[in-house]
């Protein structure tokens, strides 16, 4: 439990630098100037007046170190002067080195230490040993180490406090990159579900339309396989709700959502079947042994076949054919959807209102590191073909 206190001791110091700064000059003039004013100063009240003059600028140490340190430098020499015996009050000279170190300028922290080491200096010819050389010596190197050592804890504070800034600018360049990352990954996740819900609605809306037409038709001669077409027409509309539903449920905050697989390639003799039951003639083709691949391209190539068959469903014509064919290779998904319907056309048609089927097929196939083309067949026709890596995106 100390820890803790004792860390919140200390952040609550680091968040008052001035009030510490007040705190600790008091602390320096009562001990140095105002207990030993009856003893040690006597009735001297210019001393007692110079005491102040020199640890009075404590205060401002972090705030405006050389202003303070001017203070302390002109009372200082006032102190040489006149004449007054050596005051306990000069330790805040050290104080002042140590502050200039570590809060001004460089220039002023090296002007501290050099102004330092004159003090000294002048200080041990003023009032210690001014007749012996050795004695001198000894005194002028004392108070040297003495300034040399507050200029390097200074030094050290300075780095300390450069370190901190340093992983403060480093948190929040991280926090900036995060919340770009997030930016990013919801823009990603927008682009799939819009191409999720294309796809889902225009293969589901597709397969309605060929059933309508084609149970309006058989209506009249049929009924049998009018209502057969309504149950198909049925069947694809509740899909396409549990899909609509699945992927607004991704945009839905809360606990106890519940989301169904994302189809992959094992669905697509389902998907075939679907777009067969619509009354396109669909034949698949799998060659090759299927072999374990990740869930994203997976879905990729779900997406592409749905797609493929849902534009020759729009586009290929009455009576058209279609084949899907999946060919399995030891590092990669080949897959081909070919119709032998108006081809050409449909590279032109605008149906779609922006494009985004091919778009997104394209972006499916590069996402996962693979390659997708599609255009008209020689002699007739629409051709898609994608080659897809087991291994995905990494």
């Amino acid at each position: 439990m100390d820890g803790p206190l004792l860390d919140q001791f200390a952040a609550r110091l680091r968040d008052r630098p001035f009030e510490v700064d007040v705190a600790l000059a008091c602390l320096v003039g009562l001990v140095t100037v105002v207990a030993p004013a009856s003893s040690y100063y006597g009735s001297e009240g210019v001393a007692f007046v110079l005491g102040l003059a020199l640890v009075a600028p404590l205060a401002w140490r972090r705030r405006a170190p050389v202003a303070a340190a001017a203070v302390v430098t002109v009372a200082g020499l006032a102190e040489l002067v006149l004449g007054t015996d050596f005051l306990a009050a000069n330790v805040s000279a050290l104080l002042m080195v140590y502050a200039l170190a570590a809060y001004a300028e460089r220039w002023a922290s090296r002007a501290g230490l050099a102004l330092g080491l004159f003090g000294a200096v002048l200080a041990s010819l003023r009032w210690y040993s001014a007749n012996s050389s050795d004695a001198l010596l000894v005194t002028v190197s004392a108070i040297g180490v003495s300034v040399v050592a507050a200029w390097a804890l200074g030094r050290v504070r300075r780095s300390r406090l450069g370190e901190v800034a340093g992983l403060a600018e480093r948190a929040r360049l991280l926090e900036v990159e995060r919340e770009q990352e997030m930016r990013l990954a919801a823009t990603a996740e927008r682009a799939r579900i819009a191409r999720e819900m294309h796809d889902v609605v225009a293969h589901s809306l597709s397969v309605v339309i060929a059933q309508a037409d084609g149970g309006r038709y058989a209506g009249r001669t049929d009924p049998e396989a009018a209502t057969g077409a309504l149950e198909a027409i049925a069947a694809t509309g509740r899909q396409a709700l549990t899909d609509m539903r699945a992927l607004l449920g991704v945009l839905r905050e809360g606990p106890g959502e519940e989301y169904a697989p994302q189809p992959d390639v094992a669905a697509v003799p389902a998907l075939v079947e679907d777009v067969r039951a619509s009354g396109l003639d669909v034949d698949l083709l799998v060659e090759g042994e299927p072999r374990p691949m990740a869930a994203g391209p997976q879905l990729a190539a779900y997406r592409i076949v749905q797609e493929s068959l849902t534009n020759v469903l729009k586009h290929a014509g009455p009576n058209g054919r279609a084949w899907v064919r999946l060919h399995w290779r030891p590092d990669s998904l080949e897959l081909s959807v070919l119709d032998d319907g108006r081809g050409a056309a449909a590279a032109v048609a605008e149906s779609d209102g922006r494009g985004q089927g091919l778009r997104g097929m394209h972006e499916r196939a590069q996402l996962h590191r693979g390659r997708m083309e599609a255009g008209p067949r020689a002699g007739g026709g629409w051709r898609v073909h994608a080659v897809l890596p087991l291994g995905g995106a990494r």
